[in-house]
Order: C-alpha cells, then sequence, then structure tokens
C-alpha cells in the first residue's frame, strides 16, 4: 500500500487530470450544463480515498452530492422538502422501464444526469483500482484515443489536450514504475533516492513536450477519413454546415469554412460565344461567421419580360448577347442561373401551355421558377438575353468617395455593413494595401492581386472552421491564410468595406471546360459546368458603371473587358516621337552619389538589427529549438560531470611533469573523492579521512599519497621525480571515482 505522501497526491492528482479531459469535450459538443459541478465532484470522489474516508462514508457522501445536484438542476423545491424525492424515484422508476423497453428518446433529463453521474463515479473508482494496481497505460491509451477520435470526427480541437494528457500519463506511468521497482527491489526508499528519479523524469517529460511543440510538423501521410466516410452517405446535403461538405450550389452560407470533397457531377451545358460565369445569387450581409440576406423583396415577371435587375448605365459600353443552357437532371432547384447584365428569359423548359412566371427576390437576386399555378418547377433548358460590358478605365477611376449625390445613403450603409467587433486589424491591413490608392478602382485591384502572393495558398481540404470567439475573415488573412473561393472572396469583400466601398458577395458558377468548338452550323462554343465549378466572388458597386465583378481566389480569372486608352494617349499615337536630350548630372549630384556609395559601405547597426530581430521572428521555433537543446545537454553535462570531468582532468595531467603539479592534483583529487560521495567531515584530519578512503576501496593509496602532500605542505619542496612515483597512485584512486 502506498503511503499518504506527497507523491500519493501526485499520483491522484495527475489521474484526476486525466479523467478531467473525458469532461472537457462535453461542453463544447453536447447540450450538457453545469460541467464544473461534475468537475467538484471528481475532486470529492478523488478526494475521500486519499484521506482514508470509511467506504460507507464515502458512499454516503457521493450519494448526497448526487441528490443536491439533482435536485438543484431539475426541481424549484428546496432540498429538504422531500416531496421532489418521491417524484425523483418515480421518474426513475419509470425511466429503468423505458431503457428495457429500448427507448432512450423519452427518457427524463433527471434520470440522464444520475446516469452521468454513476459513469463519473464508475471511473473514478476504475482510476482508483488502476492505481492501487499501480498498472494505468490502458487508461492513458484510452484517454488518448478518446480524444483524438473526437478531434478528427469532430469540430472539438484536441491540440491542447494531447500535450496535457501526455504529460499527465508520461508522469503517473514513471512514478507507478518507480513505486514498483521499489516493492520487487525491497530498496530503502528515501527522499534522496526518490528526488533522483523523480527529476530525471519531471526533465524527460518537459524535454520531450518541448521538442514536440517547438518542432516542424510533417504534412499528414493518410488521408482525413472524415470526407470519405460522409461521402458515403448518398443522401448527403450541401448546405449541411456540420462538418465536411461536398462541392456545389447551396442555399446556407451562415457558417463557413472547413474542407470540401470535390464532385465532377454535371450541373449544366451552355452555348455562347464564349467562356463566363454564371451567377445564382449575392449576400449583403457579413456576420462575422458567414453570409445572409437582409431580407426579402420578391418581384414576379414573365417570360420576355425584362428582368428587374440593376443593369449598366448608359456610360457603359455593351454588346446584346445570348445563350442556351440545357441543365442536367440531377439538379435539384428551382432557381435559374444567369450570367451578368442579365436581360430576359427567352425559352425555359419545360413549357406550361398556361404560361410560366418568374419571381425574383430584389436583395439577393435570385431567379425562381413557377408553372401556371404557382408550383416551384426545376428547369430543364434555358435561354436568356445579356448585356456584355466593356468598361473604360478612365470611368472607372472616376469614384473617389462616397457622395450622396450619386448613391443612396441607405444604399450605401447596406452594401458597406460590418459586424460589430470587427477585428481592427483587418482594416488596418486594408489601409496597408492600398496605401497611396486614391480612387476605389485602383483599390479594389490592390486588395485583388493581393492574395497572388506566395503567402496565400488554395486549398480544399486542410481549410479551418473558426471557433466561437473567431471571424471568419480574420482567422485566414492572419492565421491559416490557406483555402477555397468563400475565404478569398469573403475576406477581399469585408476589407473593402472597412474602406468605405460598397461589395456584395456573389455566388454561382465559373465557365466550366470546353468541350465543344465552333463549327460551320454554329458560331457559338459549348461548355459544360459541374459542381466542381460552384464559385464564389466579389461585386464593387460604382456610381457611374453599377456593379463590377472582381476574382481574388487564387488561380481563378473573370477578366474585366476594359478600354485603357483615354484621350491623351490616343493623341499621343498621331505625334511623332521626339528626342530626349541626355544630361549630364550635376556636380552637386555626383558628390551625392558617392556619399550615398560611401554610406553603404559603412556599418549600418540598425540595419543588422532589425535583420536580425527579423530572422528571429521567422525561425523563432528553430532558435527555441537549438537553445532548448544546448541548455538541456549543458545541464546533462553538469549534473553527471562526476563521470566526465575526471577523464579530463587525467588527460590534462598526463602531460604535466613537474612535480609541482603534485599539490593541485591531490586537491583536484579531495574534490572527486567529495563529488563521489566520499565526504570529509569538517574536523577530520587528512590522515583519518586517508584511512577512511582506504577502508573503502581496500587499498593503502590514499594512505601513501597523504603522506607525500603532508610533506609538500610542511617543507614546500618535493625530491626530484615525486609526481612520477605517485602519478600511478593518484591515476588509480581517480578511475576508482569514476567507477
Amino acid at each position: 500500500m502506498m503511503k499518504r505522501v506527497v507523491p500519493t497526491f501526485l499520483l491522484y492528482s495527475f489521474g484526476f487530470l486525466l479523467l478531467w479531459e473525458w469532461l472537457r469535450p462535453i461542453e463544447q459538443l453536447t447540450n450538457t450544463n453545469h460541467i464544473e459541478v461534475f468537475i467538484i465532484f471528481l475532486l470529492i470522489a478523488f478526494a475521500l480515498p486519499f484521506f482514508k474516508v470509511a467506504s460507507i462514508f464515502q458512499s454516503n457522501i457521493k450519494i448526497l452530492f448526487i441528490l443536491f445536484s439533482i435536485n438543484s438542476f431539475h426541481y424549484k423545491e428546496s432540498f429538504f422538502q422531500f416531496n421532489w424525492l418521491q417524484s425523483f424515484i418515480t421518474n426513475v422508476v419509470k425511466d429503468i422501464g423505458l431503457l428495457a423497453s429500448r427507448n432512450w428518446v423519452d427518457v427524463s433529463n433527471e434520470f440522464r444526469t444520475c446516469l452521468f453521474f454513476i459513469l463519473l463515479w464508475i471511473m473514478v473508482y476504475l482510476i482508483h483500482w488502476f492505481l492501487k494496481r499501480q498498472r494505468i497505460f490502458i487508461f492513458f491509451l484510452m484517454t488518448l484515443v478518446y480524444i483524438t477520435v473526437l478531434d478528427t470526427f469532430t469540430v472539438y480541437v484536441a491540440n491542447a489536450a494531447i500535450v496535457r494528457t501526455v504529460v499527465s500519463g508520461f508522469a503517473v506511468m514513471g512514478m507507478l514504475t518507480f513505486y514498483r521497482m521499489i516493492e520487487k527491489t525491497k530498496v530503502n526508499n528515501d527522499a534522496t533516492f526518490t528526488r533522483k528519479w523523480m527529476m530525471p523524469l519531471a526533465g524527460m517529460i518537459a524535454f520531450s513536450v518541448l521538442i514536440g511543440i517547438v518542432a516542424p510538423k510533417a504534412a499528414p501521410i493518410w488521408p482525413n477519413p472524415v470526407p470519405y466516410i460522409q461521402a458515403a452517405n448518398q443522401n448527403q446535403n450541401v448546405d449541411d454546415n456540420d462538418g465536411i461538405k461536398t462541392i456545389g450550389y447551396g442555399t446556407n452560407d451562415s457558417n463557413l469554412g472547413g474542407p470540401v470533397l470535390g464532385n465532377d457531377d454535371p450541373v449544366f451545358q451552355y452555348e455562347s460565344n464564349g467562356e463566363m460565369y454564371w451567377k445564382m445569387e449575392t449576400k449583403d450581409t457579413y456576420t462575422g461567421k458567414g453570409w445572409i440576406a437582409s431580407g426579402s423583396t420578391p418581384a414576379p415577371f414573365r417570360q420576355e419580360d425584362l428582368v428587374p435587375l440593376y443593369s449598366f448605365p448608359k456610360s457603359v459600353k455593351t454588346s446584346k448577347e445570348s445563350a442556351r443552357v440545357t441543365i442536367h437532371e440531377n439538379y435539384k432547384y428551382n432557381f435559374i442561373m444567369y450570367p451578368a447584365g442579365m436581360n430576359k428569359v427567352l425559352e425555359i423548359s419545360p413549357s406550361d401551355p398556361k404560361g410560366n412566371t418568374f419571381q425574383i427576390d430584389t436583395i439577393n437576386e435570385r431567379i425562381s421558377f413557377y408553372n401556371s399555378n404557382s408550383r416551384p418547377t426545376v428547369p430543364q433548358g434555358i435561354t436568356v438575353e445579356f448585356e456584355k460590358p466593356e468598361y473604360k478605365v478612365t470611368d472607372l477611376m472616376q469614384t473617389t468617395n462616397f457622395d450622396p449625390n450619386t448613391i443612396s445613403p441607405e444604399f450605401y450603409q447596406k452594401y458597406t455593413q460590418l459586424p460589430v467587433g470587427l477585428p481592427s486589424r483587418i482594416q488596418e491591413l486594408a489601409e496597408q494595401i492600398t496605401a497611396g490608392k486614391t480612387n476605389w478602382f485602383d483599390k479594389a485591384k490592390a486588395i485583388e492581386d493581393y492574395f497572388d502572393s506566395p503567402e496565400y495558398s488554395y486549398d480544399q481540404t486542410n481549410v479551418a472552421v473558426p471557433g466561437l470567439n473567431d471571424d471568419y475573415v480574420e482567422q485566414f488573412l492572419f492565421d491559416t491564410k490557406r483555402g477555397y473561393c468563400n475565404n478569398f472572396s469573403t475576406s477581399m469583400a469585408v476589407m473593402l468595406r472597412t474602406l468605405g466601398i460598397p461589395t456584395r458577395w456573389v455566388k454561382g458558377y465559373t465557365g466550366g471546360d470546353l468541350i465543344r468548338h465552333s463549327d460551320g452550323e454554329s458560331a457559338k462554343q459549348t461548355y459544360e459546368v459541374t459542381n466542381n465549378n460552384a464559385h464564389s466572388w466579389v461585386e464593387v458597386f460604382f456610381p457611374n458603371q453599377g456593379w463590377v465583378a472582381f476574382e481574388p481566389t487564387k488561380g481563378y480569372f473573370n477578366e474585366l473587358s476594359i478600354d485603357n486608352s483615354t484621350e491623351e494617349t490616343e493623341a499621343a499615337i498621331n505625334e511623332p516621337p521626339s528626342a530626349v536630350p541626355v544630361e549630364e548630372p550635376l556636380q552637386e549630384e555626383r558628390e551625392d552619389a558617392k556619399k550615398s556609395k560611401s554610406e553603404e559601405k559603412s556599418f549600418d547597426f540598425s540595419s543588422v538589427w532589425n535583420g536580425s530581430k527579423q530572422f528571429f521572428i521567422n525561425n523563432w521555433k528553430r532558435v527555441v529549438l537549438i537553445l532548448g537543446t544546448i541548455m538541456a545537454a549543458t545541464g546533462i553535462l553538469y549534473r553527471n560531470r562526476g563521470k566526465w570531468v575526471p577523464y579530463f582532468v587525467l588527460l590534462l595531467y598526463r602531460f604535466k611533469k613537474k612535480d609541482d603539479y603534485f599539490g593541485e592534483a591531490y586537491l583536484i583529487l579531495l574534490r572527486q573523492l567529495e563529488r563521489y560521495g566520499l565526504k570529509r567531515e569538517e574536523n577530520q584530519t587528512l590522515r583519518n579521512y586517508a584511512d577512511y578512503i582506504d577502508s573503502v576501496f581496500s587499498t593503502r593509496e590514499m594512505t601513501r599519497l597523504t603522506a607525500v602532500y603532508e610533506q609538500y605542505l610542511y617543507h614546500q619542496n618535493l625530491s626530484e621525480g615525486t609526481w612520477a612515483e605517485t602519478h600511478k597512485l593518484w591515476e588509480d584512486l581517480m578511475k576508482k571515482t569514476i567507477a
């Protein structure tokens, strides 16, 4: 039996920490409340056996705590008004019958609470039994499996939990191994002996954890199993925001983030004069986690009517075109896809003889299709007329700030909306990117181009889900810097809004893959669009140009048709080029150039300091790892100096031949003997100490050396060759201390 001492207290503490890891995910993954009450129950359950409370009293205390907790959770009556207890017992009897009939849903909450307390009680007893048997590896392994499974298949992030579990598990296993060795070998367990075991154990655990934290992490070798498991469910809904989603159009964008599975199922084909994006809807309100529509204002229209969409102002040059769409049978929505600049629906199938109707929600610009009985109908094919814009760069660059005469304040407020508490560093980054830009178009292009930098990566699998207190855009811009279209487009829209530029988030499809070129009969090309082409992008509003599309997603291109010519450039084309005179630099300029070159050669301390600081910021993990390794190695060498220092001293004094070195060598031997554990008492003479050393090693070497040293002390001289004669004695004693 283990004594009730500090090590036993540590064993119970580590056991409690291991069991606590089982409770931590429950509050995040379930609707369980009052977790702190269950933690207090665990503390009581561990404290009672530690203080050797009798078993009958332990049971009574635990039962009273459980009943008091159930009363406070589920009953309004006082604990000492026992009417609630009768009601609870009645419900328990009823719930046991429900369990017997496998009716899990109708079990009462108070009985669920009671069962949870009983489960914790059993687990505490299990850990206590493991500790008494001095075997806890099985529970440690179960805990690791539990938290890693939750980390893989749920939103619970177990990075810190795994570290805590490893520290607690290794500590308790190391202590139990020590106690097993003590009992097996019958060694006297004093405080010094315990420290010699526990201190290296603590150092090993701390060093291992430090290495694990700062060491570079390799990419996963095996693919994430969750997408494949969920993909096996044929009825998976792409709108489901819990866990992994498959690529495709969906209507729910309130919680963005997380990995997506590829899906190459065809959605539609279209014939047109060229590749183009297809819109499904827009969103105007950013919540910090995703996008929602601020309202709904449906407007009906009929086939060949002008679609009530905001088109392009007259200042924008456009050309009318048409496209014919053939929709695949696996498309399940009654919404129609359309290109930017949509004018009319020319044809649609299935066609109702009594007339088809359409309805557009002017808030999110989603167009729905209905038959004559106003029933939602999935379209099979559609032909649309649209306008293709060609912008002038001088017109796009005209808008520099908000003008209430050109944009209504209500419209401007709606499309510059941002959630309360949006992290300020998002706006700071946007201002940094657009520094020096004076108009809205240049600012939008600067942010669009910013995402082409190497630090951002397009990724569909290793994509984070924002936590409860995380902002979706901030997480992408500053933490993960990897994601797919939703991450890039949302980030651009929000950054532009922080600059006061009205934007909206657009969902739809990219142009797809060319499957048939134009032939003699048709001048149009045919493209196929699959679920993998589902996409999102950004539209920016310019008062004199309307909504203009931008593509911030890395690897995607939706180039605007922009006329970059201006009146000045057109006039310059007709003018003959003039010779540009080459001027010699002035004397002052030559002197300044020489001065700048000399300054470049001089030592710049500030640049060295900034470079060193930047190097540390970029490589701080490696620096910490190297420093930690050096400190650990230094500590180990110092701790074991008694084993390696004598070798160094022996080698050093092998090359010292003068008799004067005898005194130094003797004092070194005294220090080594003390380091070995043969300490000289304060009032002990050298001769008595030499007799004690010789009795330990069963020799007369120390006595002979001490006699020579006394002669050296009293006469301050030695006969020639003394050190050569005694060197072998000194060396033998030094080697004995090493052994």
